[in-house]
């Protein structure tokens, strides 16, 4: 806490608080590691917090203009902290463009920092104004603080020999000096983090920790002291363990190479670049964790075909895309089910159909896992529901395609891949070991001999003596392997198949009810859309409605109890980032009568849409 006394009298401390900033420029202007920042800030105080990165699919639209717009919001504070904020409290705007397209997000009132050195007649008509929005009284009723925040960030660097292309860089952290001061903290954590980013005696160290250090000392030297209410984040005591900030990414990173760990096997991922899952393979491969090995395929198909290469050789083949890329490798989905091996896919969705929208998160590829692929070929199909249970769901991803040697589907999206919320760093020595078993020498070896209770058959590497067999796309016979043409035998395999991921329904029996477990209303979600459900569940409930929520982790095979959970109900609604896919799947397996709340705008849910679709679905008695 700054504990100057020209500025106690304009500080605020409330017991129950929570706040939303969003930064926002070009995509060269630091705004995601701006935000980062931040989050961290609000990590180390022990604040709940969730983020919201939103970033053009254009690689590198013209300086100034809409296309080229990135931005990124966090929102941080005491009690329950699941979704990213549905408005922002504090905007920043790095130039015209960066005000047009957020503005709307602003709540009424809200503070909006502006770069006015940015707001020149060039970049004014760049950003589609026909005035400047400063000057035209647009801007009346906001609080705004209106800086030459470019001049003030070169002045502060200019004793480091920076051009001023180079200097106006820093100036991403002279506003996170000033927001800093607005929540009352003091820089040093990030001068710190800083040094240790970029090296002590290193020119951009030192000239961003200037850039800092002023725009901190802007705000307490001029009027912005009388005229902005400052916040004291409260020190909060989180539950005793190492936390940290972590993404979908990164925690699905973690989460696959702990599961190869614990099962003993060497993990190799085969992936190609594709928005918005290569992070995952970025993580993996900064990281260089031991027995984890990282290939860039040519395309696609190569990539999943070289995942069934590994699980084949005795690794664990694993394969990451988006919806496209999925497509893509469908056949040899259907390759991986057919010769029953295990395969980890990641599907990072994103809006679509084809390209649609890069960068924006959709829930848009639930049938496409489920029923995209020719022929009778079904696989597992999870869900995580936050950042940090992406750990939690691939972990589990890998024990569930170890035992019943089948691929399983990972369905992310590019909200939660980007996203990040405290994670506390569970000790991997305690979590469940499944060491992988392989057959050694069995006489009269017959490949296709399944467990009795898994209906999996056994995993052999290649060379293993006396157990040579054949594997590959034509239809086996159910005992031999051998290739087999007739229609009995295909129809038992076709069934046997199936059964198999049936069974895997018992790994999932537990389904934890956020709440009562009958009332008025039962919520039902899967995927990123935990957040803004648990909060509206929350707030409906401080309204005496009897509601309650679950999130569903596995959406294939579907679990049998959900039927049962279902009937305590009144009215079930179903809430999901598409057109109605799992409410259309439920309607048929499950629940014929239940309600639909969709939205396909590759935004999250704001949880103050939602409670109005809720109340008119109770208003309307259905």
């Amino acid at each position: 806490m700054d504990g100057n006394p020209s500025t106690k009298n304009s500080q605020i401390k409330m017991d129950k608080w929570s706040t939303t900033v969003r930064f926002a420029g070009d995509s060269g202007d630091g705004m995601q590691l701006t935000g980062g920042r931040l989050t961290f800030e609000a990590a180390i105080s022990g604040m709940g917090l969730a983020t919201f990165p939103d970033y053009p699919a254009e690689i590198r639209a013209p300086a100034g203009t809409t296309f080229g717009v990135s931005s990124f919001q966090v929102r941080f504070g005491e009690g329950l902290i699941a979704s990213s904020g549905d408005h922002a409290d504090i905007l920043v705007a790095m130039n015209p463009a960066a005000l047009k397209m957020n503005i709307k997000e602003v709540i009424p009132g809200g503070l909006i920092i502006i770069d006015n050195g940015s707001f020149n007649d060039r970049g004014i008509r760049k950003a589609g104004y026909s005035n400047n929005p400063i000057e035209d009284n647009s801007l009346s009723g906001m609080q705004l603080i209106s800086a030459d925040i470019s001049n003030l960030t070169i002045e502060a660097v200019k004793d480091f020999g920076l051009g001023q292309k180079d200097g106006i860089r820093c100036r991403n952290m002279w506003t996170l000096g000033l927001i800093l001061w607005l929540f009352s903290k003091n820089t040093k954590q990030t001068e710190d983090w800083l040094i240790k980013k970029f090296g002590k005696d290193n020119i951009l160290t030192k000239a961003n920790i200037a850039a800092l250090k002023a725009g901190s000392a802007y705000a307490e030297n001029t009027e912005i002291s009388n005229d902005i209410l400052r916040k004291e984040v409260p020190q909060a005591k989180p539950l005793p363990g190492k936390w940290r900030a972590i993404t979908g990414a990164e925690a699905i990173a973690f989460g696959l190479a702990t599961g190869a760990n614990h099962a003993n096997l060497k993990m190799t991922l085969c992936s190609y670049p594709i928005t918005p899952a290569s992070p995952i393979m970025h993580y993996l491969a900064n990281y260089e964790i031991e027995n984890i090995g990282i290939y860039q395929a040519e395309d696609e198909i190569a990539a999943c075909c070289a995942a069934i290469g590994v699980s084949y050789a005795g690794g664990l083949g694993v394969t990451s895309s988006s919806g496209p890329g999925i497509s893509l490798k469908t056949e040899a989905i259907g390759l991986a089910i057919s010769v029953e091996l295990p395969l980890i896919i990641v599907n990072s969705q994103r809006a679509g159909p084809s390209t649609g929208l890069p960068t924006r998160a959709e829930q848009s590829d639930l049938m496409q896992a489920i029923y995209g692929r020719h022929g009778e070929a079904p696989l597992v199909v999870l869900a995580p529901k936050s950042p940090a249970d992406c750990f939690n769901i691939s972990h589990k991803a890998i024990k569930i395609a170890i035992k019943y040697m089948t691929p399983v589907m990972i369905l992310s999206d590019a909200y939660l891949t980007n996203a990040s919320e405290p994670w506390l760093i569970p000790d991997i020595e305690k979590i469940e070991k499944f060491p992988a078993k392989f057959a050694n020498f069995i006489e009269n070896y017959q490949p296709f001999e399944r467990d009795p209770k898994t209906l999996a058959r056994k995993w052999v590497k290649p060379g293993t003596k006396g157990m040579e067999h054949r594997i590959g796309g034509l239809e086996k016979d159910s005992i031999s392997g051998n290739i087999s043409y007739d229609p009995d035998n295909h129809a038992k395999m076709t069934n046997l198949r199936n059964q198999k991921i049936q069974n895997i329904e018992k790994e999932f029996s537990d389904i934890p009810i956020n709440g009562l477990d009958n009332g008025d209303i039962l919520l039902i979600g899967w995927g990123s859309t935990n957040g803004p459900i648990s909060e509206v569940k929350e707030l409906l409930k401080n309204e005496n409605i009897k509601i309650s929520h679950i999130q569903l982790n596995c959406l294939w095979p579907l679990s049998s109890k959900l039927k049962e959970i279902i009937t305590k109900f009144k009215s079930t609604i179903v809430i999901e980032m598409n057109d109605g896919q799992l409410y259309n799947l439920l309607r048929t397996e499950i629940a014929p009568k239940a309600n639909s709340i969709t939205q396909v705008s590759g935004k999250p849910f704001r949880v103050s849409y939602l409670k109005e679709k809720i109340l008119n679905i109770l208003k309307d008695g259905i």
